[in-house]
Order: structure tokens, then sequence, then C-alpha cells
């Protein structure tokens, strides 16, 4: 959920600087894009060094950077962020944030910023029940700031008790929570079908298409985006896609990819069909390789079972249905007969007429027609922009 978000990391000087790499390099490997600023005190803990290789971004500690003699701009660094996470964070730097105090490039970020700000507290057990520190939390969360709870446990002074910073791995997971409750799909479950399927004719050969399945899996990783849990169904594709809501099923024909999604449809709010099945395949594969010995060769092809057709009969009142009309004439006629026949919440049309739509591009154009005939035709954009534009449709028809 965290795939893309610019965060920035403030650390304040504690021992607890130790757990600020480790969180450094869960938030990368969430996707995350992170700039770290780090107050005076927090170099004597941890070196900028180890945070801007972790990072892969240089490191803040001053309002001038002292090799170049540049100002680290404060207010570009609070607009940049999505999120801006505190983590240690001091009792000192507490009660400067609460009073607006702004002696430090992190305090004057934070005074700057736009976004959600979350602070990390970690002091000693006394300094956090202290009155004053218990004024500060009051206070700074009237502002809006999330406060992510320390823990009990052993602390530097020996002490027992509360006070010591959270687990990286237990802020990681307070991060996403947040970031999961402006989802729009949270709770849904997606199908996706992509690329193309492989009708064989021998061991070595086959009826295909040329499908890259790029649409298919911009599509998947939008909706996963968006908060749904995607499932998604790909023919041969060289193309990659990871992410810990998509579950990926690897098909070649397009009877195996009937099985997998017949199985996954029932309880799926939402599906995009959008891989190119072939419409037919041969009546009798043969178990060796067929020799060339004959001027002439002839396959006899069967058709291969409707996999669209079969969902619209059989789908439940709310859930969403969508199809893809690949053109080449005809194109409208052609997709408002497969969109009623089919019982398509909506069908996306393209013809391979326009020029950069179609297979294998990184382009495409399209046109969105809906069950009333509703119809919405779009510029050429790159497959990742039509993503967005197909799943924004499916977000006004859930609303």
């Amino acid at each position: 959920m965290l795939e893309g978000k610019n965060i920035i990391l403030g650390i304040c000087g504690s021992i607890a600087c130790y757990k600020s790499a480790i969180l450094t390099r869960l938030l990368i490997k969430a996707g995350a894009n992170v700039k770290v600023i780090m107050t005076k005190d927090a170099t004597h803990f941890i070196g900028p060094l180890t945070l801007s290789t972790l990072s892969k971004n240089p490191v803040y500690t001053e309002y001038f950077n002292p090799t170049t003699g540049e100002w680290n701009n404060h207010v570009d660094l609070a607009l940049w962020a999505h999120y801006i996470l505190i983590a240690p964070t001091s009792a000192n730097t507490l009660a400067k944030f609460a009073t607006g105090l702004c002696d430090n490039i992190l305090t004057a970020v934070y005074l700057s910023a736009k976004c959600p700000v979350f602070l990390a507290p970690a002091m000693d057990l006394d300094m956090w029940k202290h009155p004053a520190t218990r004024a500060n939390i009051q206070k700074l969360q009237s502002y809006g700031n999330i406060v992510i709870q320390p823990g009990n446990g052993e602390l530097a002074s020996g002490l027992v008790g509360e006070g010591r910073m959270a687990e990286p791995e237990e802020i990681l997971h307070f991060l996403k929570s947040q970031d999961e409750r402006k989802l729009p799909l949270l709770g849904k479950k997606a199908l996706v079908t992509a690329g193309p399927t492989y009708e064989a004719i021998d061991p070595v050969r086959f009826i295909g298409n040329h499908s890259s399945g790029k649409m298919g899996f911009a599509i998947a990783e939008e909706l996963q985006r968006l908060g749904a849990k995607v499932h998604l169904i790909s023919g041969p594709t060289s193309l990659n896609l990871s992410g810990e809501n998509i579950t990926r099923y690897d098909v070649v024909s397009a009877e195996d990819m009937r099985r997998e999604v017949e199985k996954i449809f029932p309880v799926c709010d939402i599906t995009v069909m959008s891989a190119a099945v072939a419409d037919y395949k041969p009546k009798l594969v043969a178990e060796n390789k067929i020799k060339k010995d004959e001027q002439e060769f002839n396959i006899k092809l069967v058709k291969t079972t409707d996999i669209l057709s079969g969902l619209g009969r059989t789908k439940r009142d709310g859930q969403i249905l969508v199809g893809f009309a690949l053109e080449t004439n005809n194109e409208r006629e052609n997709a408002l007969k497969k969109l009623e026949k089919k019982n398509l919440d909506f069908i996306v049309l393209n013809s391979l007429n326009d020029k950069g739509a179609g297979f294998q591009s990184d382009t495409n154009k399209i046109t969105i027609i809906d069950k009333h005939q509703t119809e919405e035709t779009f510029d050429l954009k790159s497959k990742e922009e039509v993503a967005k534009d197909i799943c924004s449709k499916i977000l006004a028809i859930i609303k």
C-alpha cells in the first residue's frame, strides 16, 4: 500500500536510532521513496552514511549543505512528502513541535507540512509519563498528528516500562493500515485476465496471437493500488508483476484459463477480462512433432468455450463484469453486440486502425461503452493511464 509514496523519515537523538535503519529498509522494500532528516544529536547514535545508503537519497542534517553551500529547502521537502514519520521522536523534539519552536531543519519541515505526520516517541519511562510530555502529546494530537504508541520493555536506563519506540515492523504495519483506510476498493476482490492463449497443434507448435499482456497487467496493478485483492490469470507472457495483494496464476490454453476463471469468479466483486483468448483450437493435437512431408497441411479447428459469455450468464447482482473488444472494422457495432450478448457492465473498445493502439505497444486508445450505451472516448495514452481510466469507470459504477 506504500508503493510509490514519498515518505520523510525524521530521526531524533535516541538509542532507538538503530531501529531507524531497519525501518528505512522496510519502507524501501515496501516500494516507498524515502528521504531522511536527522537532528544533530541523532548523528551521534547512527551515521548519515548508513541511512543514505539504505534510502538511496542524501540525508539532511542542516539548513545548508556544508559542502556545496546550497540551501536545503524545507518547504520543498515538506511538499514532496505524502507522509512525514518521526521515528524515534524524542521528548525534546515533541516539545519543539508542540510549541512551534523552529531551530533545525527537521522542525522547519514539520512546520511546513501539509501531509499527515506520524510520531513514534522513544524515551525513558519517567520522561514519557511526565505531565509536560503528556500535555505535549495531547496538543500534537489536537493538531492532527498521529501518535504511534511506544511499547513496554527494557529501556536504556535499565528500567522496565513504557517508552520503547515501536518496533520497525509495527510502524510499517501501522502506516499501511492508515493508508488502507483511504483506498476505495479496500475489501473488494478483483479478477483480471491478461495475455494470449496458446492452442497446441503438436508438442512444438501452437495457434496464438500477438497479445503482450501489458494492458491486463496494468489494470491488475491499478486495482491493487486502489485497495482490491487481485487475482491475475495470465496466458504466456514475459511480463512480471509483484505485489502483496496480487495472486498470479499462469495458464497456457483457453481451457486452462476457463478452469481458473470459473474457480475464482464466484467470489469476485470485479472481473476484467482483458486476455486475448483464442476463439478456435485444433480439434486434434498430434502426440509427436508433425513433419513437413506434404506440400499442403490442413488443421481442423473447433471453437473454444466462450469464457466471457459463461460469466455473463452466471454473474450475480452487484458483480461488475468488463469485457474488451479489439476490432478492425464495424468497431462500434461489433462492440455493442458483444456488450449486450455477454451481459457486460461495460466494454472497452479499441481498434487496430488507431495508430499506437492494440497488441505489443505501450500505448492504447480506447472507447468505453456501458450497458446504457453511454460512450466515452479517450485520447491515445500509456497503458498505465488507460488502466486508470478503466478503473475510474469501475469506481463510478460502485459508487
